[in-house]
């Protein structure tokens, strides 16, 4: 059966392919002629194929498909067909390759050698680089096809139906502490002073408060009782080893650094509320049940744990089944009524942002980062995004003013410097930083502000604006105070009334969202970062980096 040349381009364009369904008896006499077309398709693997060819080539996949079900197919057809499909897929699997960007190398190569002392080098590349095993090969793993992730919505606009609960004594927080979690949307916000004032809990009150904020309490019925016991135990298992940095405080200044981008850049107009649930929750949890020691100390010193996740990715696969196991038990089940795609969906994105902060997938996650920006229509998997969100977050004490960055770097040096003699002990050789005699404080700092903080904000905000600007309103308003919308609610602490905000919520609801200065977002870790480093380098010239002016406890 053949048709002529003009035949067969006027069946090729036709309106639209039709479904396998469509192809009826007759429909399938009308197109038979394109499957046993002899005349071969020029298809360039260096271009995308045109929408043109590749309807032809779906065209003729659902012909084949018919023709087998009525036995009628030649086995020369059959291949001759196949290899047609399969040389269209590769085009667009080709050109969908090349827009992302290839694999990381797992080097420094932005960091020059001479740029850093060779200690902080080595501290950079065992922290921030995966080591990639000597037996494996390159090119060994097979290339697979991936759909084009979801692409970005315009402005999720969301009318609720929600009920504040204020006169539950869920939401009745000490004076003090609703004082300080007014201040919650600032990038200053001082996590170490809601720490003083909730007499050591800083989490609870701060995920209590985020999550009403939010809608998400209401939204997926989170009982009271259960969410304020999960977060207890979440507390709990923050302090279980009484780390110096790695502990309930450093969760919570994570969660509201994160609460800061969602807010103030209007990222949570993009999202769906199960989205800014996981979100949230990842940021909590993020590093549960932490051992103060790295990933490197474990897999060195043959820690159960390592054992037990095969030395990849050792913590943050504990911080994620840990925090799962918890929420399993009845009266911490906060994800009790959530429906079975829900929990699927929560529980995968959780996965992916608490992975994603392993530091040594940190060079990897940029690089592809800075691959998206490069494509000219973003279209990609929201977890990606949050991930690297969640990411900057977990790294962005460098970015914050002086005295609590400071504040900050002490503690986690000394918790450094705790592994180190543990390394004596057990007679390993001491890890990047963690030798306290022989540690360069200063230029560490620097070197991980230039190489590493510096770097993953920038592209974090440029994702953003990519991201944000095309959802906003030609004619956003540009708001100097933030509380300009803010919905106040009343909270009786001890007989004094106090007023806890709670403007995402609202925010989300009015459209009314970020601070806008022109076209893009404010991003006020740039000028901190700068101060910081600056402090730094005066520090590093005069020699006076000890840690000796604090005291731990």
């Amino acid at each position: 059966m053949r048709r002529s040349s003009s035949k067969r381009k006027s069946q090729r364009a036709g309106a639209g392919t039709p479904s396998v369904s469509e192809l009826d008896d007759s429909a399938l006499e009308r197109h038979v002629g394109i499957v046993e077309d002899e005349t071969p398709m020029e298809i360039a693997s260096a271009t995308v194929p045109s929408s043109e060819i590749c309807e032809n080539a779906s065209l003729r996949l659902k012909c084949l498909l018919r023709l087998l079900d009525k036995g009628e197919v030649r086995p020369e057809v059959m291949q001759k067909n196949l290899k047609l499909a399969i040389q269209v897929l590769d085009a667009v699997y080709i050109d969908e390759a090349g827009r992302r960007t290839p694999e990381e190398d797992d080097d420094l190569s932005e960091v020059r050698a001479d740029a850093v002392p060779p200690e902080v080098r080595a501290w950079l590349a065992s922290t921030f680089t995966r080591q990639i095993s000597s037996h494996r090969k390159p090119g060994e793993e097979k290339p697979k096809f991936r759909s084009v992730a979801q692409a970005i919505r315009a402005g999720i606009l969301v009318e609720r139906i929600y009920r504040r609960m204020s006169s539950s004594s869920f939401l009745q927080f000490p004076a003090e502490v609703a004082r300080n979690l007014k201040l919650i949307d600032e990038w200053t916000f001082d996590v170490f002073a809601l720490s003083d004032v909730s007499a050591g809990s800083p989490l609870r009150y701060l995920g209590i408060d985020l999550l009403n904020r939010y809608g998400v309490i209401h939204k997926f019925k989170i009982p009271s009782n259960t969410l304020e016991s999960f977060l207890n135990q979440t507390e709990a298992g923050y302090c279980k080893h009484r780390n110096l940095y790695h502990n309930n405080t450093h969760a919570a200044d994570v969660t509201q650094t994160l609460h800061y981008v969602l807010y103030q850049t209007g990222l949570m107009n993009w999202l769906t509320d199960l989205e800014i649930f996981a979100a949230i929750i990842a940021a909590i949890i993020h590093d549960f049940e932490h051992t103060g020691t790295t990933n490197s100390f474990h897999v060195m010193s043959g820690s159960e744990t390592a054992l037990l996740y095969n030395d990849r990715s050792v913590q943050e696969n504990h911080h994620i089944s840990a925090a799962f196991r918890l929420m399993r038990e009845e009266d911490c089940n906060i994800l009790v009524n959530l429906s079975r795609e829900e929990f699927r969906e929560f529980r995968s994105l959780v996965i992916d942002m608490v992975l994603a902060t392993d530091m040594s997938c940190h060079f990897q996650q940029i690089k592809a980062a800075k691959g998206l920006l490069t494509v000219p229509e973003l279209s990609v998997d929201k977890s990606k995004i949050l991930s690297l969100v969640l990411h900057c977050c977990d790294v962005a004490h460098p970015s914050k003013p002086w005295l609590l960055h400071r504040h900050w770097t002490d503690l986690l040096l000394e918790e450094f410097f705790q592994q180190g003699d543990n390394e004596k002990e057990l007679g390993l050789p001491y890890s990047p930083l963690c030798d306290r005699n022989n540690t360069l404080v200063a230029e560490s700092q620097i070197g991980f502000i230039e190489f590493i903080v510096e770097p993953t904000m920038a592209v974090m905000g440029d994702l953003l604006d990519k991201i944000l600007i095309p959802l906003r309103p030609q004619s956003a308003p540009v708001r100097n105070d933030h509380r300009d919308s803010i919905s106040e609610e009343k909270c009786d602490a001890g007989g004094e009334v106090v007023t806890v905000p709670t403007t995402p919520e609202k925010a989300k609801k009015e459209g009314s969202h970020s601070k806008i200065s022109g076209e893009k977002i404010t991003r006020p870790w740039d000028i901190y970062l700068e101060e910081n480093k600056g402090k730094w380098k005066e520090l590093s010239i005069k020699g006076d980096t000890n840690l000796s002016n604090l005291h731990f406890s």
